[in-house]
């Protein structure tokens, strides 16, 4: 691997403060190009704009494909990686979904590791903040004739980062639109999933919502996810979740909280939710908190969910709720501030 570093850090310019998400970007990147069956060219730089030729590829049918996940930093000044190779297994999911190549762990984790290394002073250390990674990769041939690309770049860069949403979520559900449909790539990461939501996630906001729950494309009966988030409900006192399908992203942090909640002996249920349990049940009384889970939020608790007209409310969470417990045992395993009972950090 070749490594170039930048002449003079960005580091002292950013204040870590006042982080926006995903809007200051490290000193590095790590870059890599599939040429003829094979990674070549894998190199560390310094951050910079990409050139590209008018008919690059992913400018015009769209093979794109992403990953997120965090690094954070210990009492003691250690990097931690939270389940990295469950990122790599859901990258090349979408690689194959979408006919790109595979990323092999000895790149993925050299990469990583390198990069993390050099840029090591960009992590916060910080019970609020981490950094934020976005591995990717893009079709990079130039020709535009509707047949996959010939070529690959796979890129990693990396950003500071504190929470995602501060103010209170506010939630529709949706039943026009669709984010995904059964067959298509719901399931994979793919960079066009997020451009097709973009428009009814920006009407809902122009109406006060801070996001969008997703239902199923057919009937609409049916939740799926919220936004960029797994979507969980507490009826009672069990964790109802709806079960993984082609059309819905399976979350790394949706699979820990689930782990999570099972080891306190809170009793989890994945299936199909239908808009009208979850209605019904609050109107019952039984629906007792919402929770969105994800990379970028982590837990973030939902304060309402609007069904046409009608708005439920949630207000209740202390640090005993559901939400809140949970959020402190998963950020306790990834700030390495509990023991790691499931073995999914990785030291640097």
């Amino acid at each position: 691997m070749k490594i170039h570093k930048i002449n003079r850090s960005k580091l002292k310019s950013v204040d870590f403060n006042n982080l926006q998400f995903g809007k200051i970007f490290s000193d590095h990147m790590f870059s890599t190009s599939y040429i003829d069956g094979e990674w070549r060219n894998q190199e560390i730089t310094p951050y910079a704009p990409l050139q590209l030729d008018p008919s690059t590829h992913v400018f015009h049918y769209g093979q794109a494909i992403f990953e997120g996940m965090k690094a954070y930093k210990n009492a003691d000044g250690n990097t931690l990686l939270f389940r990295p190779l469950d990122n790599l297994s859901r990258l090349n999911a979408s690689a194959e979904r979408l006919c790109m190549p595979k990323i092999n762990e000895e790149v993925f984790m050299g990469a990583l590791k390198e990069l993390l290394k050099i840029d090591n002073a960009w992590i916060p250390q910080s019970n609020k903040k981490s950094l934020y990674i976005r591995p990717f990769m893009i079709g990079d041939s130039t020709f535009i004739r509707a047949t996959p690309s010939q070529r690959y770049r796979f890129m990693i860069i990396t950003s500071p980062t504190a929470f995602y949403y501060n103010d209170e979520t506010a939630l529709k559900i949706e039943e026009k639109y669709a984010r995904s449909s059964q067959g298509g790539t719901g399931f994979a990461k793919a960079a066009g999933n997020y451009a097709a939501s973009f428009a009814p996630t920006k009407k809902a906001q122009k109406d006060g919502f801070t996001q969008i729950i997703w239902t199923d494309s057919k009937s609409h009966e049916y939740i799926e996810e919220s936004g960029t988030m797994n979507i969980m409900f507490r009826i009672n006192d069990t964790i109802v979740t709806p079960q993984l399908s082609d059309s819905i992203l399976g979350g790394i942090t949706r699979d820990s909280v689930l782990k999570i909640a099972k080891h306190r002996g809170i009793k989890v249920e994945e299936r199909k939710i239908k808009v009208r349990e979850i209605v019904d049940e609050y109107k019952n009384g039984n629906l007792k908190e919402v929770f969105g889970v994800g990379t970028a939020v982590t837990i973030n608790p939902v304060h309402s969910i609007t069904h046409r007209q009608f708005r439920m409310r949630f207000d209740s969470y202390d640090e005993n709720s559901y939400a809140m417990t949970l959020k402190t045992d998963l950020l306790n395993i990834q700030y390495g501030r509990s023991d790691d009972i499931f073995n999914w950090t990785i030291k640097l």
